[in-house]
């Protein structure tokens, strides 16, 4: 191929781009040459791609008109390679927060985070009004439980019903991958018993959280999505970040549904079935944490765990309408989750209000196993939601284009929203320039493809690939294209943004974009048996999300309004390196002035009813 060979970019040094808003730096719209294919055409690309001649030409092709091998492959840099995004522990000047013992265990922590909000949250479940909607969040499980107007056990036969039922409509709405009956009514009468006693553990007891089947959580297996994976690799316990819910009294009701290996954003699976949008069931929930997102947003559960590797938490949050959270790259422990990208992977929370994502995470962060990559062990800081002065002379960092390369709906939706929060905090807009963005999508890709297919490689050898899905099939092809050259050139390339990112947040305290390009998109029948190949999509699903992964910062979706079909609009925040606290209070804040707006789906289940 080296006739064929695409002339590579050679990029200047950091020092000499300019980020203000007059910069000449271009921006680069997602540069996606690929048809959408799914049914017959998707097995035939597949057979072409495992191919031994042909598919060699065909990957060369792809990447070369995807200008992989221009941004990436063949580029000149100067930085070296940062190979994993550790930030080292920097004290914040953040406002409003309270230093955390790191030594608190997670019961301490979840009522220390409860101590930190305000106290209207919790309300009788006869406050409100019937044209207002509104999630049942963990504070009313909590004051349910107590005040002894229903018991967890009630709550798990409910939801039992409810699952069954989702199941068995016209189109199934195919939550989870495994849910386990008698453990789930085992895990509630515990907690009834409790309550009964007088003596929950904390406010989790009782509430039902749903785990990503992609992070080990007894009695399940742990199939990736997939029909195989869990023969290879059993799970043998509890994730860390499940046992420490499990610690607080939390009810694990299952193992939600997910794309393939993690291998799409849009959910769909063709094993399991594709876990659909509560708001309308005939659109995709997003991926990789489809199922996660769904039952939140259906109401099955506060929260959910997903798995953020490429917005794989934040994606399908903002299509189904509810937060989600992806802490700093190390501040949740990862073990116990399937390794499939080391790098850019990270827990993530999804959850039907701020408040509820602050107190799960309460619950399952903090000091980190020691056999994991860290720097020195950070400080916990949580914020002080409940303080009657809010924090003030809030910058956030604003890339027009970037921002506006979105549909016109989700442009003035985000705007508008913007726009209020700023008129309501008195916080101020930085316009301001981010080069590159689509060089470092390329490059994210090139790592977790190459990350994925690395862990996966020794069970690969060995697979029936007819036990894969169509759609993982090519994925995986794509992924073991990839050579160390290319790795390394886009760990060089995370250096480059590392360095860029941080100049940007000298001049602000976070990044503000739209947390996809669309909404919701159709889900077509062919897709439902062999997956789908939907480039074009999925790159307008995924184009604000890498800096998050690829850079190891924080970021949080929040719902803020719908478009004319009804579907739901997220806008996002990314924070500085360890500024958990900061994004908390400003999505907080914007939750505020959006939450009374927010809509019933089509399909939702009320587990707190008492008949």
């Amino acid at each position: 191929m080296g006739l064929l060979r695409a002339a590579g970019v050679v990029y200047k040094p950091v020092e000499q781009i300019d980020l203000g808003p007059g910069s000449n730096e271009f921006y680069l719209t997602a540069n996606v040459k690929a048809p959408r294919m799914a049914g017959f055409l998707v097995k035939m690309f597949a057979w072409l791609l495992e191919s031994r001649i042909i598919g060699t030409l065909l990957l060369y092709i792809l990447k070369r008109n995807n200008l992989v091998h221009k941004l990436v492959s063949n580029a000149t840099l100067e930085e070296p390679p940062m190979f994993v995004p550790l930030h080292p522990f920097v004290e914040l000047d953040e406002q409003q927060v309270k230093q955390i013992d790191s030594d608190a265990s997670p019961p301490e922590r979840v009522q220390q985070a409860i101590n930190c909000l305000p106290s209207n949250l919790e309300q009788s479940l006869d406050d409100l009004k019937p044209s207002c909607f509104r999630r049942w969040t963990i504070a009313d499980y909590s004051r349910a439980y107590s005040y002894g107007e229903i018991t967890p056990l009630r709550v798990a036969e409910q939801f039992i019903e409810a699952v069954r039922e989702s199941s068995s409509l016209p189109s199934p709405m195919s939550f989870f991958i495994n849910s386990d009956t008698e453990d789930i009514l085992r895990q509630a009468t515990e907690s009834t018993l409790r309550y009964d006693k007088g003596n929950p553990i904390s406010a989790l007891d009782g509430v039902p959280i749903a785990i990503k089947d992609e992070i080990d959580c007894s009695p399940y297996p742990t199939t990736g999505g997939t029909k195989w994976l869990h023969k290879v690799r059993p799970c043998t316990g509890d994730a860390c970040c499940v046992a420490r819910l499990r610690s607080c009294g939390a009810i694990i009701v299952g193992k939600t549904n997910m794309h393939e290996l993690g291998a799409g954003p849009s959910g769909i699976n063709p094993h399991y079935g594709t876990a659909r949008n509560p708001y309308d069931p005939n659109k995709i929930s997003g991926g990789s944490s489809s199922g996660s997102a769904a039952v939140v947003s259906a109401g099955l559960c506060p929260v959910a765990l997903g798995v953020d590797g490429g917005g794989s938490v934040r994606m399908p949050a903002s299509l189904c309408g509810v937060v989600g959270f992806k802490p700093t790259f190390g501040r949740i422990p990862h073990s116990g989750v399937l390794p499939l990208n080391w790098t850019v992977g990270m827990v993530g929370i999804l959850a039907g209000t701020l408040e509820d994502a602050f107190v799960v995470y309460a619950a399952i962060s903090g000091q980190l196993p020691s056999h994991e990559p860290t720097t020195l062990p950070p400080r916990v800081h949580f914020p002080l939601l409940n303080s009657t002065n809010p924090i003030s002379n809030i910058k956030l960092a604003k890339y027009a284009e970037w921002f506006n390369d979105c549909s016109e709906e989700i442009k003035t939706c985000c705007s508008n929203a913007l726009h209020l929060l700023c008129e309501r905090y008195k916080w101020k807009t930085v316009e301001v320039t981010i080069p590159e963005i689509e060089a470092m999508r390329l490059a994210h890709y090139v790592t977790i493809g190459s990350e994925c297919s690395t862990s996966l490689s020794s069970h690969l050898e060995k697979l029936d690939y007819a036990e894969l899905g169509w759609d993982a099939r090519v994925a995986l092809r794509i992924y073991g294209a990839f050579n160390s050259e290319e790795y390394i050139k886009a760990a060089k390339m995370r250096n480059r943004q590392m360095q860029i990112h941080n100049n940007i947040f000298a001049k602000a305290d976070v990044i503000v974009t739209p947390t996809t390009g669309m909404t919701a998109y159709s889900l077509a029948d062919d897709a439902l048996k062999t997956g789908e190949l939907d480039y074009v999509n999925g790159a307008a699903i995924i184009r604000y999300q890498i800096a998050g992964n690829f850079l190891g910062l924080p970021a949080v979706t929040v719902p803020v309004g719908y478009d004319k079909a009804g579907l739901p609009i997220g806008l996002q925040f990314i924070g500085k390196p360890w500024s958990e606290p900061t994004l908390m209070h400003i999505a907080f804040a914007m939750q505020a002035l959006c939450i009374s707006d927010c809509r019933k789906p089509k399909v939702f289940y009320n587990l707190l009813r008492k008949t």
